[in-house]
């Protein structure tokens, strides 16, 4: 572990242990023999359409089944990510992993970083490498968290006795965010269920003073709302969102009302697996993730056991009794009366206008990009670094005042 950028601060009521990642050989040789015997399935009509209109076809499985065997280092995967400090620490009876790049600096301000799926603390990684490439330790203006959410990765599973939702996540992610020393505030940012998470911290905990999104899941124009001077952008964007609640949700659906049994399913195969989530790399950012990045993320769900136990936050967004139905807007008292920032992203699976996210909270900051889609810190890791700066340096004095 580098020594840089891991001092913890003098306030932290937590002494987090240090860790890196080391897969054992055995595994990884296991791995290799599991990859090599799994079968692709046979050619069908669906499988072999070029436009992948019915997901991930049958060239596409075959050419990374002989890359996962014949050109790919996991250990080079490790090295990278150990290369950032790491660390475990015990809450509630589980435990938490997290990368960080902590400041020396008195005055800096602490934001955590939440990803999604079938996402990873791995996305915000070359965000990190920005920051690090810019400051040293004395100047770093933030304290950069990034944990593995529970059920992900190195973070343990929820428990086996009792039902765990995004409330319980967020409570964790603050019970972590004051455990450092931060009591007297901190920033989330979130995409995806990181999103759903920030969105609760900062309604919920008033150690969250301000909250930074790039995701906002509403599957209808709200009311009060008028969608007459949409730009050219946001129009394409509601198209987008129409193609996906039409044929890209039916994965959702599975994880919430079958998760038990697309768990089984997805953890008997690593190609089963790469089929899965491969597909989602390959649709839901602007440009599809290059495969060495997509066999990492996969390899590293698998080596973790991370899909069955990371899929629990979907049960919350489908109906819980019949004829009850999903939600489409979310509920007032999501709404988020502090500082709210937003980054659009044209490709995001669910692209609403601004007048749209302007009724989920107190909107002070929005910034429409030209690109970038649904993993925008792995994909536009400068644009999303840029909006999180210029978000806080507007907000952050209001705050810091109080």
């Amino acid at each position: 572990m580098s020594a840089s950028f891991s001092k913890l601060p003098s306030t932290a009521r937590i002494t987090p242990s240090p860790f890196s990642i080391a897969i054992p050989d055995e595994q990884l040789s296991e791995f290799k023999s599991l990859v090599k015997l799994s079968k692709i399935a046979p050619q069908t009509y669906e499988n072999v359409q070029a436009d992948a209109r019915y997901g991930v076809t049958h060239d596409w499985m075959a050419a990374r089944k002989e890359e996962w065997l014949n050109n790919f280092d996991w250990r080079a995967c490790e090295a990278r990510a150990n290369s950032f400090p790491q660390y475990t620490t015990e809450i509630e009876g589980l435990t938490i992993h997290f990368a960080a790049l902590f400041s020396e600096k008195k005055d800096a301000i602490p934001l955590v970083l939440l990803h999604g799926w079938p996402g990873s603390y791995l996305e915000f990684l070359p965000m990190l490498q920005l920051f690090r490439d810019e400051f040293t330790p004395n100047t770093l203006p933030y304290h950069l968290i990034v944990p593995s959410l529970p059920g992900y990765v190195f973070s343990s599973g929820p428990p086996l006795d009792r039902n765990f939702t995004n409330f319980d996540t967020a409570r964790i992610i603050d019970q972590l965010m004051t455990g450092l020393g931060f009591e007297g505030g901190y920033v989330a940012q979130g995409g995806d269920i990181g999103s759903r998470v920030s969105r609760i911290l900062g309604v919920k905990y008033d150690s969250c003073k301000a909250v930074h999104l790039n995701f906002c899941p509403l599957h209808a124009r709200p009311e009060g709302v008028s969608d007459d001077n949409l730009n050219a952008v946001e129009e394409r964007g509601l198209k987008r969102l129409e193609r996906f609640l039409y044929s890209g949700k039916a994965y959702a659906e599975e994880h919430g009302t079958r998760p038990a049994t697309i768990g089984h399913a997805l953890a008997s195969s690593p190609l089963a697996l790469l089929a899965w989530l491969g597909e989602k790399y390959l649709e839901w950012p602007d440009a599809p993730l290059s495969s060495q990045t997509i066999l990492e993320l996969v390899t590293l769900y698998w080596f973790t056991e991370s899909f069955p136990r990371a899929i629990y936050p979907y049960r919350a967004t489908n109906p819980v009794s019949p004829g009850a139905g999903s939600r489409s807007h979310l509920t007032t008292d999501e709404y988020i009366h502090k500082p709210f920032g937003f980054s659009y992203f044209p490709q995001e699976l669910m692209p609403v206008p601004k007048s749209w996210v302007e009724k989920t909270g107190n909107l002070v900051y929005f910034n429409q990009h030209t690109e970038g889609g649904h993993f925008a810190a792995l994909e536009q890791p400068k644009e999303l670094k840029d909006d999180l700066k210029a978000f806080i340096s507007q907000v952050w004095p209001g705050i810091a005042s109080k």
